[in-house]
């Protein structure tokens, strides 16, 4: 890729810088905003590459309210909405699609009829099919599988008694076999070394953002499509390794519906899990192979990484507040009681907990979405303009790109109450926070989008949540190690960052019982 950019990159500047000067003026530039560091990055290296994610972000948010004016690469005009009414209409309307290097990146790793990418009735047609192993009902079918790995990871615990030890990699291991388990019916050693291999692979790239990668994104979203084409077939490590995630997500993916489907016509038993019963033909809303294998890597992926960090921030939290770790303890033994198993519906500060990890850390803060047609935006909250006036909408024209602002949004004082950047969740029990129409399928929350592209396994990512986290804090407690900052990173995800910029969670843990 970086072969392909340096011949591309001259002929795109000057064509940037034509354009500038000749577009018409956008309704964004009347917004308030920061001013802009830099031509060629705009604000893209302090709202991406902070070494703290948020650091300017939140602060533009109390400069300048839930929407203002940014600049991106080359000049480029941006919206930022953190507006609780604005947000749903972007989500919800027709007018806003993803950004192409999104689109691209995931028909790079996942293939061009990936869940991620499909559009209208495809999207709808294999969205419903999948939604049958992520129902509230078929999801409280879970524990057994949740508890496991949960157990393995506290067996692996063992080994480093009262030491201080990167959790990350653990709970790596565990969402990825949790989510097999679940959905594939198969443990992960079944998908091969080759292809366990690779998602590792996967998981590096995903961690890893520089100057080089801001400019790519910005210099590859305004190239056709021809040029996006021949690229990836570029020998770059990068591209080779997403090339083989492709294609070995399509031959485990076949591999696994076929022995599925062959199982079935010959009258064997084959499982409850969801790929039994989406190959199964005489199943009332079965899938092919071509649309059921290429979704397989959609699953792990999503299922795997969001899950794995958002645990991983619960225990940093944990390790930084032993006073509510220890109310929280408190909570399970007192609900686990002389029962075998927890209600964890039933553990309000449990569930408290949760949703303020989930406020705080959002797997995806950043969204962009790019305007498909003329349109204009209805704000609930009313910002003041560069001139002073005030507005109650925005409209915004084709091509420009708007960014749903999640981490801003779940910051917000009018919705979250007092010191919404501080972790508290009392807020949860005390009624602070807003009890109005719901933008997000849980708490209210942006975590899991909106619209027709929720988040189709958030019920499954919060159930596995529940019984992880039980199940770790009855049996250990966590202590933040000395002399280590962690903070969090906007990589491909929100990630736990180390001083050396790796992805990682050193905690200090000790067996109570």
């Amino acid at each position: 890729m970086e072969y392909a950019l340096h011949y591309a990159a001259p002929v795109v500047a000057v064509v940037l810088i034509l354009y500038s000067s000749l577009r018409r003026r956008s309704a964004i530039q009347d917004l308030a905003g920061p001013s802009s560091p830099s031509w060629i990055f705009g604000h893209m290296r302090q709202l991406l590459l902070s070494s703290g994610y948020g650091a300017h972000e939140f602060n533009w948010l109390n400069l300048y309210g839930p929407v203002y004016a940014l600049k991106g690469c080359f000049g480029q005009d941006r919206l930022m909405v953190a507006d609780a009414v604005a947000i749903p209409y972007i989500l919800n309307s027709p007018n806003f699609r993803h950004s192409s290097t999104e689109d691209n990146t995931r028909n790079l790793v996942f293939g061009e009829k990936n869940l991620l990418v499909l559009k209208r009735s495809d999207h709808r047609r294999i969205r419903s099919a999948l939604n049958t192993g992520f129902t509230a009902a078929t999801v409280r079918s879970y524990p057994a599988v949740f508890k496991m790995v949960a157990e393995q990871i506290c067996e692996q615990l063992e080994n480093f008694p009262s030491t201080t030890t990167d959790v990350c990699s653990l709970l790596n291991a565990a969402t990825l076999e949790a989510t097999c388990q679940a959905i594939l019916g198969h443990p992960t050693q079944h998908l091969g070394q080759e292809f366990v291999a690779n998602n590792h692979d996967i998981l590096k790239l995903t961690a890893s953002q520089s100057e080089v990668h801001v400019l790519a994104d910005a210099i590859i979203s305004r190239l056709p499509t021809w040029f996006w084409r021949a690229a990836i077939h570029l020998p770059t490590k990068p591209l080779i390794v997403a090339r083989k995630a492709r294609s070995l997500s399509n031959q485990v993916g076949g591999r696994i519906f076929r022995e599925k489907r062959e199982a079935t016509v010959q009258g064997l038993e084959t499982g409850s899990d969801l790929f039994s019963r989406l190959a199964n033909p005489n199943y009332s809303n079965p899938l092919a192979e071509e649309d059921l294998a290429p979704q397989m890597a959609v699953v792990l992926v999503a299922g795997q990484e969001t899950t794995s960090n958002a645990i991983s921030f619960s225990l940093l939290e944990l390790a930084k507040h032993p006073d509510f770790q220890d109310r929280l303890r408190a909570e399970i033994y007192s609900a686990l009681g002389n029962n075998t198993s927890l209600a964890y519906e039933n553990m309000p500060l449990l569930n408290a907990f949760l949703r303020e990890i989930l406020r705080l850390y959002p797997a995806v803060p950043l969204s962009d979405r790019i305007v498909l047609e003329d349109t204009i935006i209805p704000l609930g909250e009313s910002v003041i303009s560069s001139k002073g006036e005030r507005i109650n909408q925005i409209p915004v024209r084709k091509g420009e790109i708007v960014t749903v602002a999640i981490g801003a949004y779940q910051r917000h004082p009018s919705r979250w109450g007092k010191d919404p950047h501080t972790f508290n969740p009392s807020r949860w029990l005390d009624g602070e926070t807003y009890q109005g129409e719901a933008v997000g399928p849980y708490a209210n929350l942006l975590t899991f989008f909106g619209g027709p592209h929720i988040c189709l396994g958030w019920r499954f990512a919060v159930f596995e949540m529940q019984v992880i986290i039980c199940e770790l804090v009855g049996k250990f407690s966590f202590a933040m190690p000395d002399n280590e900052p962690i903070n969090m990173r906007l990589m491909t995800a929100l990630q736990p960052i180390v001083a050396t910029g790796e992805r990682a969670l050193p905690l200090h843990v000790t067996r109570l019982v």
